[in-house]
């Protein structure tokens, strides 16, 4: 409040001698009095407003009956009388001192003074040019008998004795005769002009002044000038008639022109004389104006002294009943129970250290407060700190009673469970639905433990559990979710019961165990078939043409039989063998909409039916580069075309969208900066069992298939740092069909990863 009120205060002072600058100058009067009068004027009406505002505060402190306020009531009205009555004083005075002598300021024989000094300079410059106009009458009197070839030197002479900037010669005609001065350089020299010519006529002589109103236009005293007068000093132009001495039909008379500067301090002279005649009768034309201004700029610095005083008057007298209201203040705070830190005035007297005992005071009660309050904000902070860990633990932590009743679960139970272990607090944990066998065999487990903990000295018990697998559990043994579970006892007689999902491990374990199983098949049934094949194929040759003809039939059908299942065999091999024995992919920058494109044309074309190609690319041109295996890449490709194929057929859908039951999409992900391979067809898709295990080995659907194709691919998107994700495709409610995508990152963000990390 002090520093706004100063600097309002000090905006008005400013605005008060900009205002008496104005007065005292007329050129700032016209350009800015009007502004910086509003602005004193708004000025002055803030400083009013605030004054209000304040006496409208204190009158309502004076309502409420609050403490300090009759003081200060007092202080600003003694402090106001002090600074409004001399203000007033000086006021009155000086209205009456301007009043008057702006009167005197105008007097009839300053005015004729004025009047008589401007004809009196006019009359010099009339004189002036006079006296040069009969100079040049009586020269051109003596040209008469100069011929005009031999006129430029006697006009250089008569130049010389004139004292001209220039004088030339002209014809009737407006021909130039001959020149001296500065027209001889002037490819348009001045002609003498036809009021001059009249003039002459009429008087034998013609004079005219030139350049005065433009000198007075330079020194701002005049209205507008040519843009050339700065270039013209002020001068008297003179022409007269040179008489022709021979008398004859063609005689031409001649005219004699001539150019004299003025002398500068009589023009200057003139000139003052003429800018103080004028100033003189603007000023006494506005004489009420100027009463009205001077009057005006009075009364608003009385107002913004008069509204200065007072605030000054309020602020001073705060100040003074500052340390009681400070103490008031504080004494209903700390009964009201605010012990925050008090303000303390700083100040070296009584009032000073009696607030400084009291902002003592409060501090200490404040300290034994906040020492009550820390603790029971880090009981709280531990509190939510283990509450925040169990809800963002992956885990499931579930608190029972000794009864089994479930006290508190965290999010991650839920999840894992598959039920809403949240809603059942309070109830049994074998209420929970689907969950009655897994909370026996927990509450079972857990009296186990607690009967042999005292004897053995455990702390906890760890087991193994199997959910949604169980006979007659309603759901295929595929859904089952591996648990691994342990309980501790808690303070209370409470237990705890953590586990965690270990269905991904098993999974796994399994597909490593698989690789083993089918590293060593390929290794124990490849090397017999050779010999199979080629022990069968002999006895078809040496048998043969000992057999007869129904003998030979069999014979040849039994071992096309024996080599058919043996390349069966080899066929399912190889594939263990290439799922077991993966080669580490060699990534290089790879173009995958080219990859694609080249891998298809062996499905383009149309089918032996005449029905379009039944596999559609769609690619997006703004995919960058990934980087990728070639080779594994166009394995990729062919399994997962191959699989999309085949569902579709056996659903029956030869020719979905455009024509094509299998569609193979590219995209770049501008928000995922990732570039996306999917394949898309229009079979039954897949149940929930196999959409959770479908890249584990030898998971299928179809009759004939051995599993390993998206297992292969998995692995693949493995070794290229790829995102793999199976879905059904749902239209209207209903499945049309499933997708495969995989996600890469662009070659330019693969590049920048650290090499452990594309190690991985």
């Amino acid at each position: 409040m002090g520093l706004g009120v100063a600097a309002l205060v000090a905006g008005g002072l400013i605005l008060i001698f900009l205002l008496a600058q104005a007065t005292n100058n007329q050129l700032l009067y016209e350009r800015y009095y009007a502004r910086l009068f509003i602005a004193n004027g708004v000025a002055a009406a803030v400083l009013g407003l605030v004054i209000c505002w304040g006496i409208y505060r204190l009158t309502l402190r004076l309502w409420r009956g609050k403490f300090g306020s009759q003081l200060l009531l007092k202080l600003a009205a003694i402090f106001a009388v002090m600074g409004v009555l001399p203000g007033l004083l000086i006021y009155v005075v000086s209205y009456q001192f301007v009043s008057r002598s702006i009167e005197s300021w105008f007097d009839v024989k300053v005015e004729g003074a004025l009047d008589a000094g401007l004809t009196l300079a006019r009359t010099s410059l009339e004189t002036q040019a006079r006296d040069f106009g009969d100079q040049l009458r009586a020269a051109a009197a003596e040209l008469a008998s100069t011929p005009d070839a031999l006129a430029a030197l006697p006009l250089e002479r008569l130049r010389n004795q004139l004292g001209a900037l220039d004088v030339s010669m002209w014809s009737a005609s407006g021909r130039l005769i001959a020149s001296a001065g500065q027209s001889r350089f002037n490819l348009m020299p001045d002609r003498p002009s036809p009021q001059m010519l009249r003039t002459l006529r009429a008087q034998g002589v013609a004079t005219q002044i030139e350049g005065v109103d433009d000198v007075a236009s330079e020194t701002g005293e005049a209205s507008e000038a040519p843009a050339d007068a700065a270039a013209q000093p002020p001068r008297v132009k003179a022409l007269a008639a040179v008489e022709a001495r021979s008398i004859g039909l063609i005689g031409e008379q001649r005219l004699l022109q001539a150019v004299q500067p003025l002398p500068t301090a009589l023009v200057a002279n003139a000139l003052a004389v003429q800018a103080a005649n004028r100033e003189y009768q603007e000023r006494a034309l506005g004489r009420q104006g100027l009463r009205r201004m001077y009057i005006g700029t009075l009364t608003l610095s009385l107002f913004l002294s008069v509204f200065g005083a007072v605030l000054l008057a309020v602020a001073l007298g705060k100040q003074l009943v500052k340390p009681l209201l400070m103490l008031a203040d504080g004494v209903r705070q700390v009964a009201a129970g605010d012990l925050r830190p008090k303000v303390v005035l700083q100040s070296r007297d009584e009032l000073g250290g009696l607030t400084r005992s009291f902002a003592d005071m409060t501090q200490q009660l404040a300290d034994a407060r906040a020492a009550v309050d820390s603790s029971m904000r880090q009981v709280e902070a531990a509190r939510s700190g283990l509450q925040t860990i169990l809800d963002n633990l992956t885990a499931g932590v579930i608190v029972l009673g000794r009864d089994g009743i479930v006290q508190s679960s965290n999010p991650g139970a839920t999840r894992i469970l598959r039920a809403p272990c949240a809603a059942y607090a309070g109830q049994v944990f074998g209420a929970v639905p689907g969950l009655e066998q897994f909370a026996g065999e927990v509450l079972a487990q857990f009296a186990q433990f607690e009967g042999e903990r005292a004897e053995h000295g455990l702390d906890h018990w760890q087991k193994s559990f199997e959910l949604y697998g169980q006979p007659g559990g309603g759901v295929t043994a595929d859904d089952a979710v591996s648990l691994v579970a342990r309980g501790a006892a808690l303070p209370g007689g409470l237990r705890l019961l953590v586990f965690d999902d270990i269905s991904e491990i098993v999974s796994a374990q399994r597909a490593q165990a698989w690789g083993e199983v089918a590293r060593r098949l390929a290794h124990e049934i490849k090397n017999p078939l050779t010999p199979i094949q080629l022990s069968a194929e002999r006895l078809e040759r040496r048998l043969a043409d000992k057999l007869d003809a129904p003998e030979q039939a069999v014979l040849v059908k039994s071992v096309r039989t024996i080599v058919d299942q043996v390349a069966a065999m080899k066929r399912l091999v190889n594939e263990f063998r290439d799922y077991a024995r993966l080669p580490t992919a060699d990534l290089k920058p790879l173009d995958l909409n080219a990859l694609a494109l080249e891998v298809l044309h062996l499905y383009g074309g149309e089918t032996a039916s005449g029905a379009p190609a039944p596999v559609r690319l769609e690619c997006d041109r703004g995919c960058p580069p990934i980087m990728g295996d070639a080779q594994q890449m166009r394995q990729v490709i062919h399994n997962l075309v191959q699989n999309a194929l085949d569902a579709s057929e056996r659903e029956g859908n030869q020719a979905a969208e455009g024509g094509a039951s299998v569609v193979v999409r590219t995209q770049w992900l501008q928000a995922s900066q990732r570039v996306r391979l999917s394949v898309l067809d229009h079979g039954h898709g897949f149940s929930d069992a196999i959409l959770k295990r479908a890249f584990e080995p030898y998971v299928t659907t179809k009759v004939k298939g051995t599993g390993l194709g998206l297992a292969v691919v998995k692995k693949i998107a493995d070794e290229h740092g790829a995102r793999i994700d199976l879905s059904n495709r749902i239209a209207d409610g209903r499945v049309v069909g499933a997708q495969v995508s995989l996600s890469f990152e662009p070659a330019s963000a693969a590049d920048t990863r650290p090499a452990a990390v594309q190690a991985q």
